[in-house]
């Protein structure tokens, strides 16, 4: 039994480090994305099940993680005692829901046009990696909202993920984009989702809690790799971490504005809803050249993520082959 065991952890191991790989080279798949397929059905499943209500909102939540966890574990059963055919939809389904390309390709997309100083076409792309409202932001707004979500989505769409596959396997990967994504969808703070997404929204803060720590950790250790500053970010980690509203999202910021040596935080609009958020860092407001730092850093903290992913997953295939008892005394 420790022998299939061990197969099993190998051929995740293996499974995460190729689908890591073919994010580094491909980004998100560009067609039939799956993750894009959930959101469809999701969306479907919220038009029927509507109500302003929590206990509509947790069922609605239940419904799609418990399935898309279920499909996860089906998976995971049907490729049991086939390493190969585990390595290769481990791999597949890894890629799917990675993002850490992608997110760096979303901030270059902003960095391109702001740097040039075409303010209104970066306006217009900034909605595919913040959820802010664009208009009327200026240079300095645009930039530290880049450099702001970079920072929170190295945790939810790389370290995260790895997280939980490292955890769970297939069905960690599964259930914690799935989770996620409902955040996205419906988690945030507005009349319509306030009470139908705090299931949602709750689950989210739960998934993240420990792979936004990891990230925040992970930061500190490859800031010096990408020209940053490790005590900084573990100063500012340790510091400022905890004043932000999200219970993960500051922890993930701080730790790079004190990397970078910025100050992130301020007057952030959504729609009709205002927000100022605490300060994080004592350095300099972000610029448009800090856009590619962050980028580098994202970067350096998701890749150290893989290796990490990938020996936990190495561990418990040492630690799960059989071995004969040791010799009485």
């Amino acid at each position: 039994m420790g022998g299939v065991r061990a197969d099993r952890d190998l051929a995740t191991a293996a499974g995460l480090a190729l689908g890591a790989a073919a994010d580094v080279l491909l980004g998100d798949p560009r067609r039939l994305h799956p993750v894009a397929g959930f959101g469809t059905v999701a969306a479907a499943l919220e038009r029927r099940t509507w109500r302003d209500s929590r206990v509509a909102g947790t069922g609605y939540a239940a419904v799609l993680v418990g399935g898309t966890g279920a499909l996860g574990a089906g998976l995971d059963r049907v490729t049991r005692g086939r390493p190969a055919a585990r390595v290769l939809v481990t791999a597949a389904v890894t890629w799917a829901v990675l993002g850490g390309t992608s997110l760096g390709r979303a901030a270059r997309d902003v960095y391109v046009p702001l740097v040039a100083g075409d303010l209104p076409a970066a306006r217009e792309r900034l909605p595919s990696l913040a959820g802010r409202d664009p208009a009327g932001l200026d240079a300095g707004e645009l930039a530290r909202a880049t450099v702001e979500s970079v920072a929170e989505n190295t945790s939810d769409a790389a370290v995260a993920p790895l997280f939980w596959g490292a955890v769970a396997g297939l069905p960690g990967l599964a259930a914690y984009r799935a989770v996620n994504t409902l955040d996205a969808m419906v988690g945030h703070r507005s009349p319509r989702y306030a009470r139908f997404g705090w299931a949602s929204a709750r689950a989210d803060d739960v998934a993240n809690w420990l792979p936004a720590r990891l990230t925040a950790a992970l930061t500190v250790a490859a800031a010096p790799w990408t020209g940053g500053s490790a005590s900084g970010a573990l100063r500012t980690w340790l510091r400022d971490g905890a004043a932000h509203p999200s219970p993960n999202s500051g922890r993930c910021e701080a730790s790079l504005a004190g990397a970078l040596g910025l100050r992130l935080g301020g007057r952030n609009v959504y729609g009709s809803r205002v927000e100022v958020r605490p300060t994080l860092g004592d350095g300099r407001p972000p610029l448009a050249a800090d856009v590619p730092r962050a980028v580098r850093l994202s970067r350096g903290v998701w890749l150290t993520a893989v290796g990490l992913a990938v020996l936990a997953r190495l561990r418990r295939e040492g630690g799960s082959v059989d071995r004969p008892g040791a010799p009485g005394r």
